[in-house]
C-alpha cells in the first residue's frame, strides 16, 4: 500500500524518465535529465516564492506600516524585520521539493542538500530574530526612563543564548544527532564553558548590578582619574561601557570596573539647582590693616557696603596711629572686602541664594592669606558655568585695589630689575 503511494507520488518524474527512454535515450542520461529537469524546476520554484514574498509580502507590510500610527512597526521595517523573513519562503521551497526531485538518485546526496537548508534557515532565524531584539532595544530607548535601566545588556545575553542553541542545532545537523544529546553532553563542560564566558558572565551581573543601583545610565556625565576617562556615557553594552571624553576621544572600559573601582558620577549635579564653585583668591598679607578716616571716606561710595560704612563711627578714625585704631575697635580692610564679596555674591542673578554660600578666610600660608569663595551657580553647563565663574573672579580681582588690597604674586624678573633701579 505505501509503495501504491510513492508511486503515485512521484508518477510524474516517472512518466518524464520514461518519455525520454522511448526518445532513445539511455537509462542513466535519462536519470541525470530527470534530476537536472527536477531541480532546475526547484531552482525557478525558488526564485519565483522569493519574488513573492519580497514583491508582495514585503512591500504589503511596508504599506500596513507606514499607514499604521503604531511605531513599532515602523521600526522592524527600518530594522529590515520583514526582508530577512522573507528569505524562508526559497529556502522552504528547496527543502520540501528537493526529497521528491531526488528520490531515486542517491539518499546522502538528499541529506547533505536538505542539512544545507536546514543550516541556512537556522541563519535565516537569528538573523530576524537579531532584528526583533533590535526593535525592541530601540523602541525601548525611546521610553522616559530607558535611560536610567538600558536593557541592551540583557538583549545581548538573549543573543549569546540563541548563538549558542543554534550553534547546537547545527552541529547536531552535521553530525546527524538529536541537538538534545549534545545539549546534555555539554552538562558535563560546564566549567569550561565557565572559563570560556567568564567576561561575558562577569560582565552580565555588573551590568545588573549598575542597572538596579542606578548607578549608572546613558548620558550620564562620569570622571575615572584611575583609567583617564572624563566623559559622557554614550553605549553600555554587556561587556563594555562606551564613554566619549570631551577632548572627542572614546574610552571603553568593562562594567565591573565600574563596580570594583570607584568613579565620579556628575548626575547628582546635574538634577540638582546648583552647580558649586569654589575658588581661593591667595591675598598678599602685608597689605592687610585697620581702615583709616581716608579709606572709609573712599568706600562709602559702594552701594553694597552701604550698611558697613555707616555702623563705623568716622570720630575714632581721626588718627593715623594704629594702637589708636585698635583700640576704638574699627575693621580692617581685608574684612570689609570680604563683606563686599559676600554682598555681591548675594545680589548677584547667577548665584542660587538658596544653596549654602560663604566667603571665608582659609588657614594662612607662606603665600598669604587664602579667601575662598563657595556657592553654587544656577547655570550647570561646562561653558556657561565656567564664563559666569571667570565673570565673577574678574569682579572680586579688580576690586581689590579699591581696598588697598594685593593679590599675592611671585616676583617676575622684570619687578627684579625695577627694584634694582630704584623704581
Amino acid at each position: 500500500m505505501q509503495e501504491i503511494e510513492v508511486m503515485r507520488k512521484y508518477a510524474f518524474l516517472e512518466d518524464l524518465e520514461n518519455w525520454l527512454l522511448s526518445q532513445g535515450v539511455n537509462e542513466s542520461l535519462a536519470q541525470f535529465f530527470k534530476v537536472a529537469i527536477s531541480l532546475g524546476v526547484i531552482f525557478i520554484l525558488a526564485i519565483v516564492a522569493n519574488y513573492l514574498a519580497k514583491r508582495i509580502f514585503l512591500t504589503a507590510m511596508t504599506r500596513v506600516a507606514k499607514r499604521t500610527k503604531t511605531e513599532w512597526d515602523d521600526v522592524l521595517v527600518e530594522k529590515k524585520f520583514f526582508h530577512r523573513l522573507a528569505h524562508f519562503a526559497p529556502a522552504i521551497v528547496i527543502y520540501l521539493t528537493l526529497g521528491i526531485a531526488l528520490y531515486d538518485y542517491s539518499p546522502r546526496v538528499t541529506i547533505f542538500l536538505q542539512a544545507l537548508t536546514k543550516i541556512y534557515m537556522i541563519f535565516v532565524a537569528l538573523s530576524v530574530f537579531n532584528s526583533f531584539l533590535d526593535t525592541v532595544n530601540e523602541i525601548y530607548q525611546e521610553l522616559p526612563y530607558a535611560k536610567s535601566r538600558p536593557i541592551k545588556g540583557y538583549l545581548q545575553v538573549v543573543k549569546i543564548i540563541l548563538y549558542i542553541f543554534a550553534g547546537i542545532m547545527i552541529i547536531g545537523i552535521i553530525i546527524n544527532k538529536n541537538p538534545g544529546t549534545i545539549l546534555l553532553g555539554l552538562g558535563a563542560s560546564t566549567a569550561v564553558l565557565m572559563l570560556v564566558f567568564k567576561d561575558v558572565i562577569t560582565g552580565l551581573v555588573a551590568s545588573i548590578q549598575l542597572s538596579a543601583n542606578e548607578m549608572l545610565k546613558l548620558g550620564d556625565w562620569i570622571e575615572m582619574p584611575g583609567r583617564n576617562l572624563d566623559g559622557t556615557v554614550v553605549d553600555i553594552t554587556l561587556t563594555t561601557v562606551k564613554v566619549q571624553n570631551f577632548d572627542n576621544t572614546i574610552t571603553t572600559v568593562p562594567p565591573f570596573a565600574l563596580i570594583n573601582e570607584s568613579f565620579k558620577n556628575w548626575r547628582g549635579m546635574e538634577e540638582s539647582s546648583g552647580r558649586r564653585m569654589m575658588k581661593s583668591i591667595i591675598i598678599d598679607s602685608k597689605t592687610v590693616r585697620f581702615c583709616n578716616r581716608e579709606l572709609v571716606h573712599k568706600l562709602s561710595g559702594l552701594k553694597l557696603l552701604t550698611d558697613h560704612i555707616k555702623a563705623i563711627d568716622l570720630t575714632e578714625l581721626d588718627d593715623q596711629d594704629p594702637i589708636k585704631l585698635m583700640n576704638a575697635g574699627v575693621q580692617t580692610n581685608l574684612n570689609l572686602f570680604r563683606h563686599y564679596v559676600q554682598e555681591y555674591l548675594n545680589q548677584h542673578p547667577k548665584v542660587n541664594q538658596q544653596l549654602t554660600m560663604v566667603v571665608r578666610l582659609k588657614q594662612p600660608v607662606e603665600y598669604g592669606i587664602p579667601m575662598e569663595i563657595y556657592c553654587f551657580l544656577r547655570e550647570k553647563s561646562f561653558v556657561q558655568f565656567e564664563i559666569i565663574q571667570s565673570e565673577i573672579i574678574d569682579h572680586i580681582m579688580a576690586a581689590l585695589p579699591v581696598f588697598d588690597l594685593k593679590v599675592f604674586q611671585r616676583m617676575s624678573s622684570d619687578d627684579i630689575r625695577a627694584i634694582a633701579k630704584g623704581n
